[in-house]
Order: C-alpha cells, then structure tokens, then sequence
C-alpha cells in the first residue's frame, strides 16, 4: 500500500531542476504499491524492506535507479551502468517530461519485474576485494606494515573495494603515494573513504 512520504514532498517542492519529471516519476512508482522513504537524500521506494528503486536528477538528466539493475532482463534494452566500477546498480535516464509520459508503461513493467526479482530471493554476485586492481604502491605499503595490513583487513569489502578503486585511478606513483598517506588514518580508524 502507497503512502506519501512528506520528506519527498519537500524535496520535490524544493527542487529547481527536473521537478516535473521527478514528480511524474512518483506518480507512476506510486501504482507499484513500494513504500516512499527518503533515502542518500533522494526519494527512495522499498519492497518489505529492500529498495527497489530511487530516483535522482543530474546536470544533464533525471533517472531511475533501479538497486538490482544487472539481473532485470532490459528486454528494451535501455538501463545504463553509470560508471564501470557500479556492479549492480542500472539506470533508466530521462531528459525531459515527453520522454517519462511516452515511457510510462515500460517504467511500470521495470519497476514490477524489479519487485519480482526482490521477491525471489535472487542476490548479485559482486566482485570479491581480491578481483580488484591493487596498486604496487598500497601493496608495498602492507607488506612493510603489520598493523596497517590488520586495519585494511577489518574494514569491510566496500570500503576497502572504494580505497582500491580511489588508489588505482590516479595516473601516476606520486599521486597514488598522496592518496595512500592522506587516508592511512581513516584506514586505521576503521572509516572508509567518504565516511
């Protein structure tokens, strides 16, 4: 059963940009039968508990998030992997309201099929920590530190998958170097990179 959440109405009503595509978006999760929370301050729709989808806008469009994106089937072809590194979350993306209202009923079949999924118990097999690239300069840093390696090791796979990812994008050793040594404290506190 569909309620209002009014922390979504606020923020709708607040929104300078895709306000109307946001709104249209609602209306059509909204006879899905999700619960409306507000979530990473963004409308967010659950199943008995487990998000489904939330919608979110950008500079250059308005989308659907859609949590367990990798397993719908896309029959149409039309989620979007938001970057390389995302392992299961997928997008329906919108640049203005004709787009939504001409989309209405595709919206509704990924937003049921995605509630489907919820409902059969179907996990997303994620990459294991050791599957992602380690920079030499993190590596080297572990070996030669016991307690460091220990500090690493109890954070949990997420943040120690966003350390790596953060390490290795930087182009060159001196950089990967700053990154390492600016987050060795977060690192021993246990806290991950955004925390």
């Amino acid at each position: 059963m569909n309620t209002v959440n009014p922390t979504v109405d606020l923020f709708l009503n607040k929104s300078k940009k895709w306000k109307e595509e946001m709104k249209l978006l609602r209306s059509i999760i909204h006879q899905c039968n999700l619960t409306e929370e507000f979530k990473w301050m963004h409308p967010c729709y659950a199943f008995q508990g487990s998000n489904i989808v939330l919608i979110h806008g950008f500079k250059e469009y308005c989308a659907l998030l859609f949590f367990k994106g990798v397993l719908l089937k896309d029959k149409k072809g039309i989620l979007i992997q938001q970057t390389e590194n995302v392992q299961d979350r997928r997008q329906l993306r919108f640049t203005n309201i004709a787009e939504i209202e001409k989309s209405k009923t595709i919206i509704k079949d990924y937003i049921l099929e995605a509630i489907e999924l919820e409902k059969s118990g179907l996990k997303v097999e994620f990459k294991k920590t050791s599957e992602f690239n380690m920079p030499e300069e993190f590596r080297k840093r572990l070996n030669e530190n016991k307690k460091l390696k220990t500090a690493f090791g109890k954070l949990t796979p997420g943040r120690q998958r966003g350390y790596l990812l953060y390490f290795s994008a930087a182009r060159q050793a001196k950089t990967r170097e700053a990154r390492i040594d600016k987050n060795l404290q977060n690192i021993f506190d246990g806290k991950g990179l955004t925390d």
